[in-house]
C-alpha cells in the first residue's frame, strides 16, 4: 500500500479539543501526521484525544497539551510536547478562538481584552514558538483561524472584527518573514460554521436567516468544511500558497455580514442599540 501523504510529519492543532480545530485534526491525522491537541480543559482535550486515537493510522500518535494561549509558557510547552512525535513539527494550527456581540457604546473593557488576549496574542504566541519549530525543522506550514468579519462588517462585534482583521495582517507579514526559511503562512476565513461556539447565535433566528439570505450556498457551514482547506494549507499540495487569507463561507463573502442586532438586544437591551440599528 502507497503511504499516505503526511506520513512522519507533526501538527500542533490549538483550540483542538472541539469545533474546527478538533475537525482539522482529524483531516491531519488521517493522512498520517501524528497530531497534539492544546486547549484550556485537560478533560475535554483527553476525550477527544481518545475519540482520534481509535481512528488513527499506524505510525500516527495523538497527544494533548493543556493551557491558554495566552500564556507563553504553556504555548511553548505544547510546541515542545508536539516535536516530541516525530522529533521535529510541520504544521501549526492556530485554530483558538474567543468573541462575543456588544455594542461599542456598551462594550466592556475586560471581555475586550480577553477577546484579544486569546484571538490576537494567542495567535502570535503560537506563531512564535511554532515558527521556531517549523524553521529547525526545515519548514512547513502554519494557517490561522480568521473569519469572515475580518473584512466583512459585523456590526455589534467591533473587537472580534478587530482581533481578525489583526491575525490576517500578521499573516501576511509573517509569510514574507519566514519565506526564506520554507515555512508558509495562511489563514481561513470561516463563515457562520454550526459549531459548540455558534450555539447561543443559532437560537436567535433573525440572525440565522440574515446569514442565509447574504450566502449564496444557501446553508450553515461545517467544521469539515472548513478542515478540509486547512489540510491543503498544511499539505504539500499547496507549496506555493503563502500569505493568503481563504474564504470559506459559502460566498457570504460576496454580499454582507449577518446582523447580530437581536442578539445585542437580547444580552445589552433596548437601549443598547437605539439609534444604531440598521
Amino acid at each position: 500500500m502507497s503511504e499516505l501523504p503526511l506520513t512522519g510529519t507533526a501538527s500542533l492543532i490549538t483550540g483542538g479539543g472541539s469545533g474546527i480545530g478538533l475537525a482539522s485534526a482529524r483531516h491531519l491525522l488521517r493522512d498520517g501526521a501524528s497530531v497534539t491537541l492544546m486547549g484550556r480543559s485537560a478533560d475535554k482535550l483527553e476525550a477527544a484525544a481518545e475519540g482520534l486515537r481509535a481512528e488513527a493510522p499506524d505510525g500516527a500518535e495523538v497527544r494533548t497539551a493543556a493551557g491558554d494561549v495566552a500564556d507563553e509558557e504553556a504555548v511553548a510547552a505544547a510546541v515542545a510536547t508536539a516535536t516530541e512525535a516525530t522529533g521535529g513539527l510541520d504544521h501549526v494550527v492556530a485554530s483558538a478562538g474567543a468573541g462575543w456581540v456588544a455594542p461599542v457604546v456598551d462594550q466592556p473593557v475586560d471581555d475586550a481584552r480577553g477577546v484579544i488576549d486569546t484571538n490576537l496574542v494567542g495567535t502570535l504566541l503560537t506563531f512564535k514558538h511554532g515558527a521556531r519549530a517549523l524553521v529547525d525543522s526545515g519548514g512547513g506550514s502554519m494557517v490561522a483561524i480568521s473569519s469572515m468579519a475580518a473584512n466583512l462588517v459585523h456590526a455589534w462585534m467591533s473587537v472580534y472584527a478587530a482581533t481578525k482583521a489583526g491575525i490576517d495582517a500578521m499573516v501576511a507579514t509573517i509569510a514574507d518573514e519566514l519565506a526564506h526559511a520554507g515555512v508558509r503562512v495562511n489563514s481561513v476565513r470561516p463563515g457562520f460554521i454550526d459549531t459548540e461556539l455558534m450555539v447561543i447565535p443559532a437560537t436567535d433566528e433573525a440572525l440565522v436567516r440574515s446569514y442565509l439570505e447574504n450566502t449564496p450556498g444557501g446553508r450553515l457551514g461545517t467544521a469539515d468544511d472548513v478542515a478540509s482547506v486547512v489540510r491543503f494549507l498544511c499539505g504539500p499540495e499547496s507549496g506555493w500558497v503563502t500569505g493568503h487569507w481563504v474564504p470559506v463561507d459559502g460566498g457570504n463573502h460576496l454580499r454582507r455580514g449577518p446582523d447580530y442586532g437581536g442578539l445585542a438586544r437580547m444580552l445589552y437591551g433596548e437601549d443598547a442599540t437605539r439609534g444604531y440599528q440598521r
